[in-house]
């Protein structure tokens, strides 16, 4: 941040966040200091003072055996005490017997695939992110990105680089360093009772807590990261603590130890005013969740009230009218809608205070994602997805939202949110099986809808699912925004079609991080080469440009929508038609007042192939199914692209690209058929001229030819989209009328 940019940033922080900032600040030095002079390490001595006396005589003669130095005693009583303990968490220890066995029962591959899972853990093969098999070790090297290889360095938390390239990709690192295969691994013993999983998981524990002491190092560095660490071990807790009788070191003692240390840091170092979003709502769900889950350490009362306070403030903050995430990613939503999951699963489990407060929230994201997702369940990558997940008993992608909308389904009890039969990961979500009916029913039917203040319109029909983007730049600085206004993203016949590429990265590659998140790597319009948005550093902007939704209607006969935005110095106003036997039109109209060279991009699923015909392209999918892009532009051509399907993976792909120039208002006009003859494309014109309705509304008529039939759409529009205030502030919208014919 430049000297200027910092006084500016300084003098629009009032007097709460400036105290906050300095005393976090003045703790930090403080901190380095005694790191300095004494690195702090783990003492099992601890854990005398971390317990409360008044949790049980379990808890207390524990308590008593570690004042004496007899931590194996202390292990195996904790052991019994959390094995046979009344359910604090939605996976309790008690239900090992009869979940494992309904699982099985429900799910006959279950167990194999559990099994395979956890094998190549044991064999340090892990499938994080973007990446299927990185070998990275049984134990792994907890600091280093082998993708890229290079180490973390060690030293005070704080002043560890992780956004430095140099420090590889925090991204990498983290995700192992989350434990989330701690899940995996206790599924699998439960399911077999194979102890070389329960084996695999202790060793990993104390192996991470010799390589991380406290403070030290890049897996310190993020208070997100130390939640979702914190989530895990409460997971173990639950998945282990049978059979301690075994086990020749109190590994035990040792999470409860450093579980409340990192608690402890979480609590000190919350993102309130540095990443006030899924940042900070994730690591009040750790403090809360896991607080609610472990009245056995002293400071769980503060803690969880704290997280929940926080937690329903953010609920309050990040979570818009339509239930949407603030963050305007479809990846973030659907994060931020599995955490607010697990916190409601957690408080009902305890009887918490907050439960129905919670269950608003998520019934209000649960329908969101239930939009957004499509007939499978599979998001396309609006903003950035970072591949990260909270929930990991299963290997499906961080695209599929399926299990999440499965259990959001039994949670609620509304069917109508799932779209596919549930599979055994809903039930190590929910701690128990959901209903029966839930494996059975067919996915019902979800409308089309405005998503009015996040600012997308989602089409639906059995024939596609169309998201149309006409809302503002991200949250905040924008720090997992896209340059994607007014750009649209299409699965046809149930195959995804123009789709968003996707995020590749954060900091390893700065050139690689702005491209995919430029205007031109999204299915909407560019001029002179420029995008409406410029981005600065990884996770600000330089620039950026709201977009604004002006009507919209959804209907049996067809929904249709426009959004403007002005972000080249004139208007640029878009209209969507989906006509559920015909087709999509998208219409773009440009009011530029000197000439101009204006692209339109089409982005196409690595799956699909294209050829130039005549009208515009002729698209071929690998299963052999045929689809079309007919367009009104005359220049036309098919270009490589990248595409990142998940987080750190890139592949090749294809982007459709038209061109045209112009000096004065223009309309530009493409079609994609419902039923496209293959290696053929329909003609799409515009008929000359136009009516005009006493100098302020013009129409024209676009027409898409085929062998079959016609398609005329009539759309009406203001003389000169110049003449509309900025912002915004019209009775009228803008497009008064889309209608649409099909003559035979």
């Amino acid at each position: 941040m430049t000297p200027r940019a910092m006084l500016s940033r300084l003098a629009a922080m009032d007097r709460e966040e400036l105290r906050f900032r300095t005393t976090r600040a003045a703790r930090q030095s403080a901190d380095r200091v005694r790191f300095a002079v004494a690195r702090p390490a783990w003492r099992r001595g601890d854990l005398f003072r971390l317990l409360d006396p008044d949790s049980g005589p379990a808890v207390r003669e524990a308590r008593e055996a570690a004042r004496h130095g007899d931590f194996h005693e202390a292990h195996h009583l904790l052991a019994g005490h959390f094995a046979n303990r009344v359910p604090r968490w939605p996976l309790a220890a008690v239900s090992r017997a009869t979940l494992s066995s309904a699982i099985r029962e429900r799910y006959p591959a279950a167990a194999g695939e559990a099994r395979d899972r956890a094998d190549r853990i044991v064999e340090g093969r892990f499938g994080l992110l973007g990446f299927d098999e990185l070998l990275l070790g049984n134990p792994p090297d907890w600091h280093c990105d082998v993708v890229h290889e290079r180490r973390a360095p060690r030293g005070f938390w704080a002043s560890v680089p992780f956004l430095c390239p140099d420090t590889g990709d925090h991204k990498i690192v983290w995700e192992v360093n989350r434990h989330q295969h701690f899940t995996v691994l206790g599924a699998a013993w439960w399911l077999t009772g194979r102890s070389r999983y329960r084996d695999t998981f202790i060793d990993h524990l104390e192996n991470w807590l010799d390589a991380n002491p406290p403070h030290d190092g890049i897996n310190w560095a993020s208070m997100l990261e130390l939640a979702f660490r914190a989530l895990s071990w409460t997971y173990a807790i639950e998945l282990f603590s049978a059979n301690a009788s075994l086990d020749a070191r109190p590994w035990l003692v040792d999470l409860l130890i450093a579980l409340d240390r990192q608690l402890g840091h979480i609590e000190r170092n919350l993102s309130t005013y540095f990443s006030p979003n899924t940042h900070l709502s994730g690591e009040a769900l750790g403090l809360y969740a896991v607080s609610l889950a472990l009245p056995e350490l002293r400071r769980s009362g503060a803690r969880l009230r704290h997280g929940r306070d926080v937690l329903l403030r953010e609920a309050r903050a990040q979570v818009r009218d339509d239930g949407g995430h603030a963050e305007l990613s479809s990846h973030y939503h659907r994060y931020s809608t599995d955490f607010y999951l697990l916190a409601l699963l957690a408080a009902r489990r305890t009887g918490d205070e907050a439960a129905p407060a919670l269950e608003r929230a998520v019934r209000a994201q649960a329908a969101y994602l239930r939009t957004i997702a499509d007939h499978r369940g599979c998001l396309a990558h609006v903003g950035d997805d970072d591949g990260g997940q909270l929930f990991r008993f299963g290997d499906a992608p961080s695209a599929d939202a399926s299990v999440t909308l499965s259990a959001l389904a039994a949670a609620l009890d509304d069917p109508a949110l799932a779209v596919t039969p549930a599979v055994p990961e809903v039930s190590w979500i929910l701690g128990e099986p959901p209903r029966e009916a839930a494996d059975t029913t067919p996915p019902a039917s979800w409308p089309s809808r405005l998503l009015e203040s996040t600012g997308y319109f989602v089409s639906r029909s059995q024939r596609g699912h169309l998201i149309f983007d006409a809302g503002p730049h991200g949250f905040l600085n924008g720090g997992h925004a896209h340059a994607d206004a007014l750009s649209v993203v299409l699965s046809a016949g149930g195959r995804p079609l123009f789709v968003d590429p996707g995020t590749a990265t954060y900091a390893t590659d700065a050139s690689v991080r702005d491209r995919f998140r430029s205007p031109a790597m999204h299915n909407t319009v560019t001029v002179d080469g420029r995008g409406f948005a410029e981005p600065r550093g990884p996770f600000h902007w330089a620039r950026s440009t709201d977009a604004r939704m002006l009507v919209a209607r959804t209907g049996a006969d067809g929904d249709f929508a426009v959004g403007l935005h002005g972000g080249y110095g004139f208007p640029h106003a878009r209209a969507v038609m989906a006509l559920p036997s015909a087709g999509w039109f998208i219409v773009d109209f440009l009011s530029p007042d000197h000439a101009v060279t204006i692209d339109a991009w089409w982005h196409l699923h690595p799956a699909w192939s294209a050829t130039l015909v005549d009208g515009g392209f002729a698209l071929t999918h690998a299963s052999g199914a045929a689809a079309a892009l007919a367009t009104t532009a005359t220049t036309r051509s098919v270009e490589p692209a990248p595409y990142s399907p998940e987080y750190g993976r890139i592949d090749p792909a294809l982007a459709l690209r038209t061109t045209v120039r112009a000096a004065e208002p223009i309309v530009i006009a493409a079609f994609v058929p419902i039923d496209a003859a293959p290696g053929a494309c329909p003609s799409l014109s515009i008929a000359a001229g136009g009516r005009r309705d006493r100098d302020r509304w013009t129409s024209c008529t676009v027409i898409a030819a085929s062998e079959t039939s016609d398609i005329q759409l009539i759309v009406a529009r203001p003389c000169d989209l110049r003449a509309l205030p900025d912002p915004l502030d019209w009775p009228q919208p803008c497009i008064q009328e889309l209608r649409a014919s099909c003559v035979e």
